[in-house]
């Protein structure tokens, strides 16, 4: 049985934590941020956890998440 490859556009988005939960950024932080209120810049700073809907589809783009 062959390995797995890893999807690597994923890779560089998700991360898992220390309890296996999937960690992904926020989307909306890219540009156009000189209409965005400082309150909402702060807040696409943070990390995220991805829901619980989507954990099946990630794991088959990261067999080897953890």
């Amino acid at each position: 049985m062959p390995k797995m490859k890893t999807n690597r556009a994923a890779a560089k988005r998700f991360r898992a934590t220390a309890t296996g939960k999937v960690r992904r950024y926020k989307a909306y932080a890219r540009h156009i941020l000189t209409t965005k209120t400082s309150k909402q810049k702060r807040g696409l700073r943070s990390h995220s956890l991805v829901d619980a809907t989507n954990l099946k589809s990630i794991a088959k783009l990261l067999p080897y998440l953890g």
